[in-house]
């Protein structure tokens, strides 16, 4: 199962390198810019930009620690048909 807080890590370290596609099966990937992101036929359930959801927190614990970033992620992934834990 998806978890909160690891899609949060995978999007803080993806900074400046592309952004984070998240898969049904609770994988996530990091693509490049303008990259088209499927795996084995199927689409991403999201993908996130990391600049705009994480770049104005000083440090990762800010980031994790941040109920309304939680909100957004767990909303775009519920929203998208997935399920989603906080850990």
């Amino acid at each position: 199962m998806l978890t909160t807080k690891a899609i949060i890590r995978k999007i803080w370290d993806a900074q400046g390198y592309g952004n984070v596609a998240v898969w049904q099966d609770g994988t996530a990937e990091v693509i490049g810019p303008g990259t088209e992101a499927t795996r084995n036929g199927k689409a991403p359930l999201a993908v996130f930009k990391p600049i705009p959801l994480v770049g104005g927190f000083p440090m990762l614990d800010h980031a994790l620690l941040n109920a309304e970033l939680q909100e957004t992620i767990e909303r775009t992934i519920r929203d998208a048909g997935g399920e989603i834990a906080r850990e």
